[in-house]
C-alpha cells in the first residue's frame, strides 16, 4: 500500500486474526482494518482511547488539521478526569447523525475496547485493540465491521478512503497527545 494510507496499514496477520467483537457482525459484508504504532506503552495511551467520542473529548487530529477546525469542536490535549470509565452498555453519540450513537458491548482495559451500532439497516462494530511491542511502544488495531450493507462497492472505495483518512489523522493526533504528556 502507498499513499497515505501506508501510514495506518494492518499486516496480513492482523487482518487475518479475530479480534473481539468480530461475532457482533459476524456476516459482515465490509471489513476496514487499520494498525499503527505510538510511541508509549498501553497504560499511557489508553486513556486517551477510552476518552475518545462525541460530547466526550472529541476526535483526535494533529495541530496542522485542527488550525482549520473551529477551537469548540477540537479534540482535547489532556486527559480529563471528569469522563467516567467507559462500561458495558454505556452509550457515545456520534458523529454519523443526530441520532447516531455507538454502545459499548466489550471492555477490557488497557487492551480492548469494542463499540457496537445500527445505522438504518446495517450493523457495525468498532473494535479499538491495542498490545505492548518493543521498547516501550504500543500497536494499536482498529477494525470495523459492517453488514448488511447495500452498496458494498461504495463502502469499499468511497468508505475505505473516508474511514482511512480519518484513522490517519487519528494516529498522528494521539501521538501528538502521548508526546506532549
Amino acid at each position: 500500500m502507498r499513499g497515505p494510507l501506508s501510514a495506518v496499514a494492518p499486516t496480513p496477520a492482523e487482518i487475518a486474526a479475530g479480534l473481539p467483537g468480530d461475532d457482533i457482525v459476524a456476516d459482515a459484508d465490509v471489513v476496514m482494518d487499520r494498525a499503527f504504532i505510538v510511541n508509549a506503552p498501553p497504560d499511557v495511551t489508553w486513556p486517551w482511547l477510552a476518552q475518545l467520542g462525541k460530547r466526550r473529548a472529541g476526535w483526535y487530529f494533529p495541530r496542522s488539521v485542527e488550525r482549520f477546525i473551529p477551537p469548540s469542536r477540537r479534540g482535547l490535549r489532556w486527559i480529563d478526569p471528569a469522563f467516567p470509565p467507559l462500561r458495558v452498555g454505556d452509550v457515545i453519540p456520534d458523529w454519523g447523525g443526530r441520532d447516531a450513537s455507538f454502545e459499548v458491548a466489550l471492555i477490557e482495559p488497557p487492551a480492548t475496547v469494542v463499540y457496537r451500532s445500527r445505522r438504518g439497516r446495517t450493523n457495525l462494530t468498532w473494535t479499538i485493540v491495542q498490545r505492548p511491542v518493543a521498547a516501550g511502544a504500543t500497536r494499536v488495531q482498529l477494525r470495523l465491521r459492517l453488514g448488511p450493507v447495500r452498496r458494498v462497492w461504495l463502502a469499499n472505495s468511497a468508505g475505505d478512503l473516508i474511514d482511512g483518512l480519518t484513522i490517519v489523522g487519528l494516529a498522528a493526533g494521539l501521538r501528538e497527545r502521548v508526546r506532549g504528556r
